[in-house]
This record gives C-alpha cells, sequence and structure tokens, in this order.
C-alpha cells in the first residue's frame, strides 16, 4: 500500500451516483484541513478502528460494521466513539453471524451504506486511523467507499502490528496476535469480535504504545508512520 499517498487526495472510482446531500457531505469531508501529525501524541485526536466482515476474503467478502474509539490527548474519550452496521442486501452465512453476532434481521435493517460511510467519514475527520493488521480493516473500509460513494477518500492509516514489536523489542521482535500484546499488557477484551469492543481494546494497547513511544523520543503520529515504513523496508529485504 502506498502509505506517503495516504496524506493526500482521494482516488475517485466509477460512475456512483449521490444524492445531492450525500455528494454535499462529501465534498464538505474533503475540504476539511488535514491534521497536523507532527504534533505530540498528547495533542492529537487518533480514532482506533475495527471492522466486521461477511468473511476475510478481501476480494470477494462485504463490510457489514465498523466501530471506532477515539483517544485524544492520550485520553480514551467513552463518549467519542462510533458504530454502525451497513445495510446488506444478502445476509452473511450463519457461521459468520457465529462469529461477530450480527444477525439476520440487523444486517437487513441496518443504514443505507451510503449514509453509513459518510457518517464515519464525518466522525473521523481528518484524525490518523489506527488498527491491528490494518490492512484487512482499510481494504474493506475502502472497497466499500468504492462502491457506495464512487470514490476511496484517503485516510491516513497506522498499523500497530507493525510499530509495537519496534517499540517493545525486548518483548516481541515481530508480528504476532492481538491477542498476545494485549494479555502481555493485561488488557481485557470484553467481546471479542465485536468491532467496538475489539477498537476500544486496541485503543488501550496505542494508550500504551504512546507512552512508550514518548519516553523514546518519538512522540508524534508521524514518528508511527516511520516506523512501521521502515518495519516494512526491512521486511521486504529480506
Amino acid at each position: 500500500m502506498n502509505w506517503l499517498a495516504n496524506l493526500f487526495g482521494g482516488r475517485p472510482s466509477g460512475s456512483t451516483a449521490l444524492a445531492p446531500q450525500q455528494a454535499a457531505a462529501l465534498d464538505a469531508w474533503q475540504k476539511l484541513p488535514r491534521a497536523d501529525l507532527s504534533q505530540s501524541h498528547y495533542r492529537t485526536r487518533c480514532v482506533v478502528v475495527d471492522v466486521e466482515a461477511s468473511g476475510l476474503h478481501m476480494g470477494k467478502d462485504r463490510l457489514i460494521s465498523i466501530g471506532a474509539v477515539a483517544v485524544s490527548e492520550g485520553v480514551i474519550d467513552a463518549t467519542d466513539a462510533f458504530e454502525v452496521v451497513l445495510r446488506q442486501d444478502e445476509v452473511s452465512s450463519h457461521e459468520n453471524i457465529l462469529i461477530h453476532g450480527i444477525g439476520g434481521s440487523a444486517q437487513r435493517e441496518g443504514v443505507d451504506p451510503a449514509d453509513a460511510l459518510l457518517s464515519f467519514l464525518r466522525y473521523v475527520g481528518r484524525a490518523p486511523l489506527i488498527a491491528y493488521h490494518a490492512e484487512f480493516d482499510q481494504v474493506m473500509i475502502g472497497k466499500a467507499m468504492k462502491e457506495y460513494l464512487g470514490r476511496e477518500p484517503e485516510l491516513a492509516w497506522v498499523d500497530l502490528a507493525w510499530v509495537l514489536p519496534e517499540l517493545f523489542r525486548e518483548h516481541i521482535d515481530d508480528q504476532v496476535l492481538l491477542d498476545q500484546w494485549l494479555e502481555l499488557f493485561g488488557i481485557e477484551n470484553i467481546m471479542r469480535h465485536n468491532a467496538v469492543s475489539d477498537a476500544y481494546a486496541t485503543a488501550k494497547l496505542l494508550l500504551v504504545a504512546q507512552q512508550r513511544a514518548t519516553t523514546l523520543g518519538k512522540d508524534s503520529p508521524s514518528s508511527f508512520f516511520d516506523i512501521e515504513k521502515a518495519r516494512r523496508w526491512v521486511r521486504r529485504k529480506l
């Protein structure tokens, strides 16, 4: 993925026809000033994201729900959270429902996909997005935006799966499962495979990362981008 490009304009795709109000909302988001990612972690609002989908195949499966929790100035604000279920024309399989718990009725009665995605953009603003193994979340959200909004607005993503091993080399020196990091730092995930609960647990992990990074002089979101870029480069060279 082109991480530098994530800081700049959107990529148009297709000819999706938005209602005037929806088009205006998308245009308003595009005009928002970009966040200054060189500011301290403790002067920045980050949004931790998790998604649920109809399966794990990024090419053929569909985005079902988005959950997000904000970390603002080094604090998780329980009132600054987001959750939406996108209306599905075709309900996901029974096995899939058993994983995320979003039943057929909830899927059929979800929010219009374009409106759901626009509400997510309004919630995020220009804040950097944080996830663990972010590629899945980024691809599923981006694919849905291309389909329902006609373009994929450029969002700045940070993948903690690349950042944490650099900050905590004495514990883990490579990518591992999210649950291993949560166990290491005694972080409880109340409802596994619930988008908001997963995002909340990851937000607690982000606080740990921000605190450690600050002691190492990596005291801004831009430093996380640099860490991820460097570790990806090293991995490609191995």
